[in-house]
Order: C-alpha cells, then structure tokens, then sequence
C-alpha cells in the first residue's frame, strides 16, 4: 500500500515537473521567438542563437536558419539596388523619386549634373536654382509635362519633365524624369533664323542687285546732271551699301564646318590681347588674361575661337570698359571654361537673349550678326555662348567647351 502511494507521488511529481518544464520551454522559444521577430523588425541581424546547449538545439538551429535566410535576401535586394542604382547613374536622363511631403528619396548623377546642384535632398532646394524649375518639379503630375528654363555652370539649360506616380511600401512618391533640350531648341531656333535669312537674302538681293546696276549704267551717260545725277548716286550708294549689308548676313548661312586643332588657350588669349591692343588703348581700357587651370588644353578651330574672342572685347570697349579680363578653367566636368568680363555699360535685362537674335543691335551702327554669328560657332564647337551677367558689377559673357 505504502509503495502504491510513493509510485502514485513519484508519478504526480514527474508530470508536474514534465508540465513545468514545458511550460518554461515554451516560455523561453517564444521570448526567442519574439526577440528574433523584433530585431527583424528593427533591421538588425548581429545576433545568433547558440546551438551548443543539448537543450533546445534544433529550434535554435530553425531559428538561425530562419535569420539566415532573411539576411540573404536583403542582401540580394541591396546588390539589386546597387545594380538598378549604377544603371541610372549611366543614362543622360535625371531621374529623381520625391515623396508627398517634398522630400527627395533618390536621385541619379544625371539629375544632380542637370539641375547644377552637389546635392538634392528636397524640392524646395530648386528655389535658390530658379523658382521656375522649382513650380515645375512641384506641380508636375503623370498627365501633364513641364518645360523649365533655368542657368547653371553649364549656361542656360531648358528641360522637358516628366513624372509617374508610384508607391514604395505605404508611400506614395512620384518618378520625375527629365531630359535637356537646350540643343533641340538651339538648333530648332538656328535652323529657322536660317531659313529665314536665306530667303530675306535672296528676295532683298534679286532686288537691290538690278537697281545697284541700272543707276551705275545710267551714271555713266555724259547726258545725266544735275539733281538727276545726285539721285542716282544715292541710289547707287544706298543700294551698294544694302547690299554689303544682306551679304553680311550670308556668313551666318555659309559658315564652314570648324577645322580642330590643339592648342592652349594661353596661347589664343595672348594673341587675341596683342591683336586686339591698338583699339583697346585708344578706348582708354586695359585688357588681361587669368588662367585659373595650369596648362588649359583645347581643340578647336583656333581661327573661329579667335573671331568670337575679338567681337567680345569689340564689344566691350564700345560699352565703355575700363578693364576687360578674359579668364579660362576647367571644371569638374571637365568642360573649357572661358569668361569674358567687362565693367562698361550693362546690358538691359530684356536684351540678354535678344542680343544673340539676327538682326538684332544695341548700337547705331551695329549690323547685329557679331553675337549671333559667335554663338553659332560655338554650337558647331558642341559649346555654348551665353551672357552670363550684366549688371552694376560687370558684364561676363561665358564660352563652354564640352
């Protein structure tokens, strides 16, 4: 009876202790599991389980397994990104990802490259850029598209927006994509320009030509005095000076494909400084060159690039400058960098681009086909001419060679 009792109480005690240590195994794989969950969670896997001990070594050897295998899988997804990422980073379009609240989540070096900027952490960062580009990125949608015109290091840059709206997790961002069209334009506006002188030349001369000859021939009839003859001269004479006039403008139609050389511009800026010296003086100016980059080296047509250099400081000593300065550098795009700089009459500010228009003058006797005939040069140079500043400070204007 006694030892039917002490089996009964051994018995008792052995499930009790059984129903007590499974109660705190249990406990314990679900702290593990809770631990293991909450350090997913927070994205942190510097943790492993020992699986050494007897005692709950299969589950632990689950639970690494289980970690492991997330951990693999982000680092396929980080090496995806990085590949995706590299991938934009080699295209010429900026692509830019921006959140609801302004907040720029990516953006590719093209982007970055485009928009002028080192860095692009909010929209609201375009405003010290231009508040155009600024209302552009910020009011953009996946139907309409923007253009914005805005300047940078590189000169005017105009580019065409695009966006598509998305979602990364409960986000809702929007894909800006945009492109620089300044060439297009550029050369759509040329091309046109083009167009029209060619056909203003031709009707202007076929013409003038006729008239310029009738008066000469009748000139030389020993019959013709008087205020008759006086007219005719100034037929003649206006007729041949409308004609040296259109065939001015034939240059911007006839302009010949650049020859490339070599050079330094060291070189160019002295020689275009020694050319230049006799008008310079006489205007009561002085003329310098700056080079901010040892040993500038570049390929170009050095005849046409010292053509448009001579115009600029033509210009400027008709504008009245006291110093004219000419510096070159390279920048981080390994782009030419040529100012010119004067500190003679600004320009007005509605004029900045219509000093580059055929036809177009400031000056009495200006023909208005020096800046537009140097712009033109430097397209064929894939560079651009642009006014960079004018004002109380100093006129600059800025030649890019990519």
């Amino acid at each position: 009876m006694i030892s039917s009792q002490i089996i009964l109480v051994i018995a008792v005690t052995a499930a009790l202790t059984a129903i007590i240590t499974t109660i705190m195994i249990s406990g314990r794989l679900r702290r593990k599991v809770t631990y293991m969950l909450d350090a997913l969670e927070d994205k942190e896997l510097n943790f492993r389980f020992d699986e050494k001990r007897m005692i709950g070594r299969g589950f632990n050897r689950t639970l690494n397994r289980l970690k492991n295998i997330f951990d693999n899988e982000r680092r396929e997804i980080i090496e995806q990104e990085k590949y995706f990422g590299q991938m934009l980073d080699h295209i010429s379009t900026g692509i830019t990802v921006v959140e609801d609240d302004g907040r720029v989540a990516y953006c590719n070096k093209a982007a970055l490259s485009l928009l002028g900027i080192a860095t692009f952490g909010n929209i609201r960062h375009l405003k010290t850029v231009s508040e155009s580009l600024y209302n552009a990125f910020n009011t953009i949608t996946d139907s309409t598209e923007r253009r914005a015109a805005y300047y940078n290091e590189s000169g005017k840059m105009t580019i065409s927006l695009s966006a598509s709206e998305a979602h990364i997790g409960k986000k809702a961002v929007r894909i800006i994509a945009f492109n620089d069209i300044s060439k297009e334009i550029s050369e759509n506006e040329q091309e046109s320009w083009s167009r029209l002188i060619r056909v203003l030349t031709h009707e202007i001369m076929n013409t003038v030509t006729p008239i310029a000859s009738l008066s000469d021939t009748l000139l030389g009839f020993d019959n013709v005095e008087g205020e008759v003859r006086s007219g005719l001269k100034s037929i003649s004479q206006s007729s041949q000076g409308l004609i040296r006039f259109v065939d001015s403008y034939r240059n911007l139609t006839r302009l010949t494909h650049p020859v490339k050389k070599a050079f330094y511009v060291r070189e160019i800026a002295e020689r275009v400084i020694s050319l230049t010296k006799d008008r310079v003086a006489d205007s009561g100016a002085v003329c310098t060159y700056v080079e901010k980059s040892d040993d500038i080296l570049l390929y170009a047509d050095e005849g046409q690039i010292t053509q448009i250099l001579i115009n600029l400081i033509k210009n400027a000593t008709e504008a009245d400058a006291g110093r004219i300065k000419i510096t070159a550098e390279i920048n981080l795009s390994e782009h030419v960098i040529i100012n010119v700089f004067n500190d003679g009459r600004a320009i007005s500010k509605e004029s900045h681009e219509e000093i580059f228009v055929p036809f177009f003058t400031t000056k009495q006797e200006g023909t208005g086909i020096g800046l537009s005939l140097s712009r033109q040069i430097m397209r064929l140079h894939n560079g651009t001419l642009t006014l960079t500043q004018s004002d109380e400070n100093g006129t600059i204007f800025t030649l890019i060679f990519r």
